[in-house]
């Protein structure tokens, strides 16, 4: 159980801005832009606003073997744009806004870890759910949430994690790095079938440490609350997690353009409210999110306000 309430920490940073994508790309700086604007409303003054830090890169073959590591590196352009593939790609700004969304993330594990929060968001970007263990894809380069969890494991001796992933796209990538891994569950509601085709119902890992709870399209608020309530709260309740990871997307929102799944902006709160009563229980209150998808920019700016002011309420 929680001790005394602590602030709610925000990590951002300008570098998030400088990963450029080209005209039309829905992964665009404005959904940075579009969430700090929401959060400079004066009710999120509470907030405890920290600079990203720049990440320690060996940090990456927490989750990724060097030779993905080296092929990143290597292909970041001097200027202009580069493509991995049709959706992924990469500008001079993506090393340092890769290594901040890094900082960002480890720098949240460190403070609640150490009793400095209770809980923490990462605006950040490129997002990171996409990213499998030697594959660049879906917009994401390297597995953000996957590195952090490997930062709790190995730095602050966390045994069980679990991520929880609501962004409507399946989280391949983290599936992949943590499919024969009894220490990390991942958990995901996404649409199906919808990009990357991963997320299937038997789709359980080599030790039923993955959940995935598929949703199909048009499916709204009711469908959503009944995979969370069915299957994914009582799985975390039964692996009784030390730290619960969010990758919180909001292209389930009924605007996103990508998908079609009807949520509003308070069901992000609804599922916010449910997962911070789980960390309240299993593990001290503490909770890490971390930006992925949502593609409107008013859907992302709503959502993401709803996810953290209900963060906020519980560290008040």
């Amino acid at each position: 159980m929680r001790g005394i309430p602590l602030p709610t920490q925000l990590y951002q940073h300008e570098a998030f801005l400088n990963h450029k994508t080209p005209i039309g790309h829905p992964e665009r700086p404005d959904r940075i832009r579009a969430l700090m604007d929401v959060l400079a409303d004066p009710h999120f003054d509470a907030l405890a606003k920290m600079e990203a830090p720049m990440g320690d890169v060996d940090k990456v073959l927490y989750a990724h073997p060097l030779s993905h590591l080296n092929m990143i590196r290597s292909a970041i352009p001097d200027e202009g744009i580069r493509r991995l593939d049709n959706d992924t790609v990469m500008s001079p700004g993506s090393w340092e806004a890769s290594l901040r969304g890094i900082g960002a993330a480890t720098a949240a594990i460190d403070a609640v870890m150490s009793g400095e929060a209770d809980n923490a968001f990462c605006a950040i970007r490129p997002p990171g759910h996409h990213a499998e263990k030697t594959t660049a894809m879906g917009f994401c380069l390297f597995n953000t949430i996957a590195i952090a969890a490997r930062h709790a494991q190995k730095i602050h001796g966390v045994e069980r994690v679990v991520i929880v992933d609501f962004d409507v796209h399946h989280g391949n990538g983290s599936q992949d790095i943590f499919w024969d891994d009894p220490s990390v569950m991942y958990c995901s509601t996404h649409q199906m079938p919808l990009f990357p085709g991963s997320g299937a119902l038997i789709e359980e890992g080599e030790h039923g440490n993955i959940i995935n709870a598929p949703l199909a399209m048009g499916d709204d608020i009711q469908h959503f609350q009944e995979a969370f309530e069915s299957r994914i709260f009582p799985a975390i309740d039964n692996f009784a997690p030390d730290l619960i990871l969010i990758s919180a997307g909001f292209d389930a929102h009924q605007r996103d353009p990508l998908a079609q799944i009807n949520l509003q902006a308070e069901d992000f709160a609804w599922v916010t409210s449910k997962l911070l009563e789980k960390a309240d229980k299993h593990c001290g209150a503490r909770m890490v999110s971390l930006l992925e998808g949502g593609y409107d920019l008013l859907g992302l700016a709503e959502s993401a306000a709803a996810h953290i002011n209900t963060m906020m309420d519980a560290s008040s």
